[in-house]
């Protein structure tokens, strides 16, 4: 049959009796490029737009890899640099490139509805940064700081898992579950990166390295990535990946907003005007970036 057709089965295949199992049991190397390709553009997160752009041009999944530790290479050192309040939002901002560059793997056209989300997203961020001002605060915390946060977080986390795990509840209820305990941890994981990366401006680079090594934060860092990693690709089984993906794209910046603020101590401006604004772009963006999220 035609090549998008025996794509979607192979992947639905994948997707219901395990990626690692596809991938050992195939013998078509054509075949799981294509596969792996078609999953790498539709299948991760907004922080990993480099790896999906390299993908849609047919390259290696070594190539995908490298651009994918890119994206998150130049996250971090956005993050060392300025505050998550401000990084985040812009992270999301990656679904307008994502835009054209999927229509143009899929051969479809950008329709005008998603133009206009497209320009709703672009607005609500500007809006949120301007009358924001968002403040940086403290590169760390102590450990009883982050605990409580971590607690809840967890928590949250632990609830959608769970829920996701219920065969009771209804296919998309499980993927959305799925994906924002997904999304979550990638919060988690995005965050600890500054207190990681900014402990080497004082310190010498072999000796800090190896007290990281015992550092509880790139141990919850390392663990938060490889579990928000295979929530979402529990969040793909039961369910189309429209029914998680908004879940995943929204609830990284949220959490990672969340802690910035309460553990980091980095602040928005909302008195007056710049509060209305603030709290009502966040919605509106929230609401643009989910639909296109959808696509």
């Amino acid at each position: 049959g035609p090549v998008t057709q025996w794509v979607e089965e192979l992947t639905t295949l994948a997707l219901e009796d395990g990626v690692s199992t596809f991938i050992l049991a195939g013998d078509d190397a054509a075949a799981l490029q294509t596969y792996l390709v078609a999953t790498i553009d539709h299948g991760f997160n907004a922080s990993t737009f480099a790896g999906r752009v390299i993908a849609s041009t047919g390259s290696d999944m070594a190539s995908c890899l490298l651009g994918d530790l890119g994206g998150y290479a130049f996250q971090a050192w956005a993050l060392a640099l300025g505050p998550v309040l401000v990084v985040q939002p812009l992270i999301v901002a990656a679904l307008l490139f994502a835009l054209p560059v999927s229509a143009l793997l899929n051969h479809t056209r950008v329709t005008a509805r998603e133009w206009t989300h497209a320009a709703v997203l672009a607005v609500a961020l500007a809006v949120f940064l301007i009358a924001g001002r968002p403040t940086d605060g403290v590169p760390d915390a102590p450990g009883a700081t982050w605990l409580p946060a971590l607690v809840v977080v967890g928590t949250v986390a632990a609830i959608a898992t769970s829920a996701g795990l219920a065969r009771a509840l209804p296919a998309q209820a499980r993927a959305l579950s799925f994906g924002v305990a997904s999304g979550v941890l990638f919060g988690v994981a995005t965050v600890l990166t500054k207190p990681v990366l900014t402990s080497y401006e004082h310190a010498d680079f072999l000796a800090n390295t190896l007290r990281l090594l015992t550092d509880w934060r790139l141990l919850v860092l390392v663990l938060s990535g490889l579990g928000a990693m295979y929530l979402q690709q529990r969040a793909f089984q039961p369910a189309p990946i429209s029914a998680s993906l908004p879940a995943i794209t929204l609830a990284e910046p949220v959490c990672a907003a969340a802690l910035g603020a309460v553990v980091l101590g980095e602040t928005v401006t909302m008195s007056g005007w710049h509060g209305v604004a603030v709290v009502a772009s966040g919605l509106v963006g929230a609401a643009a970036a989910a639909r296109l999220a959808r696509r």
